[in-house]
């Protein structure tokens, strides 16, 4: 989609440029701006959506608070020795 905008953004840019009416010259670089726009913010938003963490991964409050207590009784019972190899 992205390269879509790119290809519209550039067709409206030589629209712009083989127009005689002012008026159409400037619609068409409006819509080749904001063509461009959408392209650059697509292409953040892919960049952006491909380094977020997967939501699965994510603990709830009570599951994180089993682990903390599991962890300190493990810590209490003199089980932070490193297992035997």
């Amino acid at each position: 989609m992205v390269w879509l905008y790119l290809l519209l953004a550039l067709a409206a840019f030589a629209v712009a440029l083989k127009s005689t009416s002012v008026a159409l010259a400037v619609v068409c670089l409006l819509a080749a701006l904001g063509f461009v726009v959408a392209a650059v913010l697509g292409l953040l938003a892919r960049r952006i959506g491909s380094q977020s963490r997967d939501e699965n991964f994510i603990l709830d409050p009570a599951e994180l608070h089993r682990l903390r207590e599991q962890a300190a009784a493990n810590r209490a019972a003199g089980g932070d020795q490193p297992p035997a190899a």
